[in-house]
C-alpha cells in the first residue's frame, strides 16, 4: 500500500499546526533534544491571541522554548517540565517554568491514567518509511503514550534524525496521527564529552574493581559515569551488557573495543537497551539502523523488576548531597531545584534486586563556593532538598576517599561509614553533628 497520498492529505504548515491550539489547552512537546522547534516557533507567534495555554516537556535540550521567550508574564503560556535541563533551570529561576515530580519509569502510565488531558501534541519524528511508519528516533521515552493520550497529534518531521530500532513503542503509523509538519531539519543538539576531573577519575578507579565479566551496565548523566565507561573501554573485562536509561558515547566506545557483547544478559540478549540517547554525532550515527540497539518506552527500561532480571547489574549515578542517615538528593540543593528524580531511584533498586547487582551513588566530597570548599556530605540534607533515594535503598556511597557500604548497617554504622568517605577537613565536624543527632558514640570511630 502506498501511504504517500495519506501523508499529503495530512501535511500542513507549522502555522496551521499552531492554529489548532486554543486558549486553555494543554500542549505536549516531545522531549530532550527532540523538542518541537518549528511548531514551537509558530505557537510563540500566536502569543497575543492565546491565554492560559499550558505546555509540558522533559529536559528541553533542543534550543530555547520560544513560547517561554515570547511571554514574560506567563499569562499566555505556562511551561512545565517533568525533569529540568540547564535551560529550564534558568526559566525556573525567572519564574517562567514549573516542575512536575515523577518517577521517570512511570511517565507513560501518567499519560495514560493520571494526566487529565493532552489537547495537542507536537512530536518530532523521522520521515515516514514505505510502510507508513514514523520513528521516534533517539527519544522513545513516553512518546507513544503522549500520542495515545492526545486529542490531536501533530508530527514534526526532521530529515536528519537517526532511525532507531526498538523493542516496543519506538514508532507510530500515519493512520494513528492527525497532521504532519515538515520542519526545518535542525541537526540534533550534541552533548560533547566533558574531560574527567581528577575527582571523577579517582571515583571511577574505586568502582572499577567492583565490576566483573558479564556485568550489565547502567550509566547516569554526568562526567563521572562517563569516566567509568572510558575506563571500562580500556579494561580487560569482557561480555558486558547494557540496560540503561540513557545511551551515551561511553557505551559506543566500550562496544567498539569489544567489551560489550550483551551475550550474558538474561533478557534482551545481544541488545543494548535504552529509552533515550544523547551525546555526540558519533552516538547518533551508531544508533541509525543498528540492530544492536533496542529502544523501549521508559516504563520498560526503568522498571526495577525488568532491570533485576539481568544478573550483575551495575548502576552508577551521581548525587548532589548525601546525609549521615544515607539519604540522597540528586535533584535539588535546598529549595533550588536542579533536575529531577529521573531513573536513579529505579536503577538503584533494580540493580540491588539483581543477582550479584551493585548500585553506586557517586559524588565529590566537596564543591567550591566563593573559593571555599563546602562538604557535600551533610549531617542532614540541606533544608528543602528533595530525597531522590531514601536511606533504605542506598547500597554504596562513593567519593574520592572511598566506598561506604550502607546495606544492613545501624544508624551509627551508617554515619561512621559515610564520615569515613567525607573530606578529612569536615570529618570532625560531622562527628560532632552525629553525636548531637544521637547516631554516634566515641567508640564508633575506627
Amino acid at each position: 500500500m502506498d501511504y504517500r497520498e495519506e501523508y499529503q492529505r495530512k501535511l500542513i504548515s507549522a502555522d496551521q499546526a499552531a492554529a489548532l491550539v486554543k486558549s486553555g489547552d494543554w500542549v505536549d512537546y516531545s522531549q530532550f533534544n527532540l523538542g518541537a522547534v518549528a511548531c514551537d516557533q509558530a505557537l510563540a507567534r500566536r502569543q497575543e491571541e492565546l491565554f492560559g495555554v499550558k505546555i509540558r516537556s522533559v529536559m528541553r535540550a533542543s534550543g530555547p522554548a520560544r513560547v517561554v521567550e515570547a511571554d514574560s508574564t506567563t499569562d499566555h503560556f505556562m511551561y512545565h517540565s517533568w525533569h529540568f535541563s540547564g535551560l529550564e533551570r534558568k526559566y525556573f529561576d525567572r519564574g517562567l517554568c514549573w516542575f512536575s515530580p515523577i518517577l521517570y519509569g512511570e511517565l507513560p502510565r501518567y499519560y495514560r491514567e493520571a494526566v487529565d488531558r493532552v489537547d495537542v501534541a507536537f512530536v518530532v519524528v523521522t520521515p515516514m518509511n514505505e510502510h507508513g511508519y514514523f520513528n521516534f528516533s533517539n527519544i522513545c521515552s513516553a512518546s507513544k503514550a503522549i500520542c495515545d493520550k492526545a486529542k490531536t497529534v501533530v508530527l514534526e518531521v526532521n530529515r536528519g534524525l537517526p532511525w532507531v530500532y526498538g523493542g516496543s513503542e519506538e514508532s507510530i503509523h500515519i493512520s494513528e496521527i492527525d497532521f504532519v509538519v515538515e520542519g526545518d531539519n535542525p541537526p540534533l543538539v550534541q552533548l560533547p564529552s566533558v574531560p574527567p576531573t581528577e575527582v571523577d577519575q579517582k571515583i571511577a578507579e574505586l568502582i572499577m574493581p567492583q565490576i566483573s565479566d558479564g556485568a550489565c551496565i547502567q550509566l547516569g548523566v554526568g562526567g563521572m559515569p562517563n569516566t567509568v565507561g572510558a575506563l571500562l573501554a580500556k579494561s580487560d573485562l569482557k561480555d558486558l551488557g547494557v540496560h540503561t536509561e540513557m545511551l551515551v558515547d561511553a557505551f559506543i566506545d566500550m562496544f567498539e573495543q569489544g567489551k560489550i557483547t550483551n551475550a550474558k544478559k538474561s533478557i534482551d540478549r545481544h541488545k543494548m537497551v535504552f529509552t533515550f540517547g544523547m551525546g555526540t554525532q558519533k552516538l547518533y550515527d551508531f544508533m541509525n539502523h543498528n540492530p544492536v540497539c533496542a529502544t523501549y518506552p521508559v516504563s520498560y527500561t526503568n522498571d526495577p523488576f525488568v532491570i533485576s532480571q539481568n544478573d550483575k547489574v551495575v548502576a552508577i549515578n551521581n548525587a548532589v548531597e548525601v546525609d549521615l542517615f544515607g539519604q540522597v538528593t540528586a535533584e535539588s540543593s535546598g529549595l533550588k531545584h536542579i533536575s529531577g528524580t529521573g531513573g536513579q531511584l529505579e536503577f538503584t533498586y533494580g540493580a540491588y534486586r539483581s543477582r550479584g547487582g551493585k548500585a553506586f551513588t557517586c559524588l565529590s566530597s566537596t564543591y567550591n563556593k566563593k573559593g571555599e570548599p563546602v562538604s557535600r556530605i551533610k549531617p542532614i540534607l540541606t533544608h528543602g532538598s528533595a530525597v531522590t533515594v531514601p536511606r533504605t535503598m542506598v547500597q554504596y556511597v562513593v567519593t574520592e576517599y572511598g566506598i561506604a557500604p550502607l546495606k544492613g548497617k545501624t544508624t551509627w554504622e551508617r554515619a561512621e561509614s559515610i564520615i569515613n568517605v567525607a573530606h578529612p577537613q569536615f570529618r570532625d565536624e560531622l562527628v560532632r553533628e552525629a553525636e548531637k543527632m544521637g547516631i554516634w558514640k566515641k567508640s564508633s570511630r575506627q
